[in-house]
């Protein structure tokens, strides 16, 4: 059985959850890292694995503050995993997280260049 990811975030990358036997993925906070394959290469690795064989049902929650132009590309990269195996049929849910427009407007050029349709949730970044 694949092990899970767990990495802690701070104030430049994201807090990264994934639950292989749970089909739980979350991301969640900023990502301003400035050597972004370091960092989100181990992450694509791990959806590498974990498409081989996924849960029943996949769930990604996607609740990112704000990042920069190097973390969109690997964003892109991960919901294209995904989309990867619900064209091969398997139950996948993206919930798309935005405290402004911008990150929703962002969430919704995502959702066009994929087949997993996404849910949209809103939130406060006072909470």
């Amino acid at each position: 059985m694949q092990e899970n990811l767990k990495i802690e975030s701070n104030s430049n990358w994201p807090e990264i959850v994934f639950d292989a036997s749970t089909g739980e993925l979350s991301i969640s906070g900023r990502s301003i890292v400035e050597n972004a394959i370091r960092f989100y290469e181990p992450v694509v690795n791990w959806l590498d694995i974990y498409c081989q064989n996924p849960a029943k049902k996949t769930k990604l929650h996607l609740k990112m503050e704000y990042f920069n132009t190097s973390t969109s590309k690997y964003i892109l990269a991960i919901i294209g995993k995904l989309d990867e195996i619900y064209r091969e049929g398997k139950e996948v849910e993206i919930y798309w997280y935005s405290a402004d427009e911008d990150m929703e407007e962002l969430g919704e050029d995502y959702n066009a260049m994929i087949d997993v349709p996404f849910k949209f949730m809103e939130y406060s970044l006072n909470n």
